[in-house]
């Protein structure tokens, strides 16, 4: 569900920075800020959401978000960090004052492009560009500086978006790494360490991932290939740690990638053999 702010922009007076002082009026964000017409574009937005549900970012938070990103060509880990550290980045995206902590967790641009239509925003920008050319025309001799424009393309064209023979190959990839740090801990290494055919799983996957287009029944002897990888992986885990070796070594990462790998396998197993998706 989404719950409409109120969208009177924060004046750069009442703006809070983390030590003192105010922001300046002439900053890029803060003329951006006043530029864009966030009313007109959340009443799209708020459209996109039901009546239930938990209550999603502001609409200034989710589309300033994006403009920052695009401008800068930022991942989403980058675009979330370069906020939580400049004062007129949050200042644009609607704070009132700084804060340290990340504003939200990275994972959310990708709601946030799903959201946002970014052409509709840019049209409703011209619009308004538009209005306010007629309204207010250019006096003694001033001329127009142009429009504002912010890039429909915020979403990357070279963005990895998982599937389920990349996702079973990345938690292979975890669970040799997993496999390694149990190894290292353990105190009796009497039977030598458990192979786990590294080169040879990467160049199975690798072989399919190459091809431009793949057959069915191609990749789903790939994904076997990779259930069968990962089912090896997890029995070893499983011998390391009754031999003495405690799941205890493994960091806090380590550990809740296992439990979701599990699961991960668990669901693609079933796919699997139900033959669905």
């Amino acid at each position: 569900m989404y719950r409409k702010q109120d969208r009177e922009q924060v004046r750069i007076d009442d703006f809070i920075p983390p030590f003192g002082g105010k922001l300046l009026a002439d900053n890029r964000w803060v003329k951006l800020a006043r530029a864009i017409p966030w009313e007109r574009i959340e009443e799209r937005y708020t459209a996109r959401f039901g009546k239930c549900g938990n209550v999603a970012y502001p609409l200034q938070v989710a589309l300033g978000a994006l403009i920052i990103k695009e401008k800068f060509g930022f991942s989403d880990e980058e675009t979330v960090d370069n906020i939580s550290e400049n004062n007129y980045m949050q200042y644009f995206i609607g704070y009132t004052e700084f804060r340290s902590d990340q504003p939200f967790a990275p994972s959310l641009m990708v709601e946030f492009r799903k959201r946002i239509d970014m052409a509709e925003s840019q049209k409703i920008i011209d619009e308004m560009d538009e209005e306010s050319r007629k309204d207010d025309p250019p006096q003694n001799g001033e001329e127009n500086r142009g429009t504002l424009m912010i890039d429909a393309t915020c979403a990357p064209s070279d963005i990895r978006y998982p599937t389920d023979l990349s996702l079973l190959n990345e938690g292979r990839e975890k669970l040799e790494s997993i496999i390694d740090t149990l190894w290292k801990a353990l105190e009796n290494k009497s039977e030598g360490k458990p192979r786990t055919y590294r080169k040879n799983t990467r160049k199975a996957f690798l072989t399919i991932e190459k091809q431009r287009k793949h057959r069915t029944k191609t990749l789903r002897k790939a994904i076997g290939k990779q259930l069968r990888f990962i089912r090896r992986d997890l029995g070893i885990i499983r011998r390391l740690s009754a031999a003495g070796n405690s799941l205890d070594e493994l960091s806090a990462r380590q550990y809740r990638n296992l439990l979701v790998i599990m699961e991960v396998y668990r669901q693609q197993l079933k796919m699997y053999e139900n033959k669905t998706h």
